[in-house]
């Protein structure tokens, strides 16, 4: 719409054209995962973001929810075996996963090496990488034992919460011989 069209609209805030290159755009180790931020709240007024991330086999969340966002994955390169709700499914090299908000979901990534986007509808994780996650000095996945970890967060959900996601309790079904809430090997 143009603003000599009838009824139009003041853009949303966040509505500017922006581009962010995944050679450049901000990048961080978390959970032994390369994160890179290609859409931040402040991009899209609130309404989404968008990340890709490179992460090593067996990595993954286990059980938990997001209370503020709907979540999104495609696959660009390999293999990640999902959980959603009580459903446990397999997606591969071009596969899109919705998961719904307040669905609980795990995953765990079953390829030597997987290479997803991960969208947030409205952005809300993407806060909590950029506040807490270590900016990541070369875009690879890090060494073991480099990037923070699940353990800090299990012993402080409160962290979480603050960007719309909780970690659920009980048995992790993609990892059954580990009771933690959120695994790395």
């Amino acid at each position: 719409m143009t603003a000599n069209t009838p009824n139009a609209q003041t853009p949303m805030s966040g509505s500017e054209l922006f581009i962010h290159n995944k050679d450049s755009a901000r990048a961080y180790w978390w959970l032994g995962t390369v994160w890179i931020v290609l859409a931040d709240s402040s991009d899209t007024g609130g309404r989404f973001s968008l990340m890709e991330e490179v992460a090593p086999k067996g990595s993954g969340p286990g059980p938990h929810k997001h209370t503020w966002s709907d979540e999104t994955y495609y696959i660009i390169d390999g293999e990640i075996t999902f959980l959603v709700g009580d459903e446990i499914k397999t997606a591969r090299t071009g596969d899109y996963v919705m998961v719904p908000r307040n669905t609980r979901h795990a995953f765990r990534v079953e390829s030597d090496t997987v290479r997803f986007l991960n969208d947030y509808t409205r952005a809300s994780l993407e806060a909590y990488v950029v506040e807490w996650a270590m900016p990541a000095p070369e875009r690879v996945v890090p060494p073991a034992g480099v990037s923070p970890t699940m353990e800090f967060l299990a012993t402080n959900p409160e962290l979480l919460s603050r960007y719309g996601m909780d970690l659920l309790p009980g048995p992790d079904p993609l990892r059954p011989e580990n009771e933690r809430l959120l695994h790395r090997h």
